[in-house]
């Protein structure tokens, strides 16, 4: 089955990808004539390879996975407009007083907040201190925390807002492409679903961290990481399969996938540069079971 993968492991079109890859592409709220540029398109596009490849493998018809690639490319439209400078402080505050910043964890944490409003609970906790680090509180900088906190909703919000082009550009969007995109931070949205849905979502999931986890200029922009680890990257993997948010199913086809190079180039791109002989080695022997 592997030997029929693309070589560019695309299902879709070049043009379609760029078309799709441009819609991170957002105008600034408060510059007039200034545009973001979509800092996730090259993570995207990664991990929307990986995920193809790793669906067309467990069996998923092709139709299916053109329409996962589309959805996976598109996996973090709800951060187009991220702002790095502004984010980062936020994020990097939050996480220095460590502060949740993911929703379920917000939720374990402050267990009063309504489902949903995690965005409204952290601005209304925390403006003030925001305010004193010389964050400049208005609209646009409580967009960036639902970025984060609200990301379901800010997703849901701008797919709406795209489908009208999406479908001009000759693309369908079903509503369980949005599902499989939310299932890293709401895997609640997904645990009345149908099996291959489910199984998608974790996909994404897993190749979505494992290209996180490689990737050098996330992991300085985000994490404050100054070296990528596979060894790292894995342990975390395996970790999501015990708190049972990725299958055994999934993961030993990441790793068998991994294992026999189908990923070296991605994930060397991610590194910024060529794996060394000690990562190469590592993935060459990477088994499919953690505990083989």
């Amino acid at each position: 089955m592997i030997s029929s993968i693309p070589p560019s492991l695309l299902w879709i079109s070049e043009l379609s990808v760029e078309k799709l890859l441009y819609y991170y592409d957002y105008p600034h709220p408060e510059n007039s004539g200034e545009i973001i540029e979509g800092y996730d398109k090259h993570h995207a596009l990664r991990t929307a390879k990986m995920c193809a490849a790793v669906a067309h493998y467990l069996g998923h018809h092709d139709e299916r996975v053109r329409h996962y690639q589309i959805a996976c490319l598109l996996h973090d439209i709800g951060r187009a407009g991220l702002e790095q400078n502004l984010f980062g402080k936020i994020w990097t505050w939050a996480r220095s007083e460590g502060i949740p910043t993911r929703p379920a964890e917000w939720r374990a944490e402050h267990p009063d907040t309504i489902y949903g409003n995690e965005t409204e609970a952290f601005w209304s906790l925390y403006l003030p201190q925001l305010q004193k680090i010389g964050i400049k509180t208005g609209a646009w900088a409580k967009e960036q925390v639902e970025m984060r906190l609200g990301y379901a909703r800010r997703l849901s919000r701008l797919i709406k807002q795209l489908e009208p082009k999406l479908k001009q550009d000759g693309i369908e969007w079903f509503d369980w492409m949005e599902l499989v995109t939310l299932y890293y931070y709401y895997p609640e949205k997904l645990i009345d679903t149908l099996d291959w849905v489910h199984e998608l979502g974790e996909i994404l999931v897993a190749c979505e961290q494992l290209e996180a986890y490689s990737n050098r200029e996330r992991g300085s922009d985000y994490y404050n990481r100054n070296k990528e680890d596979f060894v790292g990257a894995f342990k975390y993997l395996d970790s999501l399969k015990e708190k049972g948010q990725l299958s055994d199913k999934v993961l030993s086809t990441v790793r068998l996938l991994t294992r026999r190079g189908l990923f070296d180039n991605i994930l060397s791109e991610a590194r910024g540069g060529q794996l060394s002989v000690t990562d190469t080695n590592f993935l060459r022997t990477l088994k499919a079971h953690a505990s083989a």
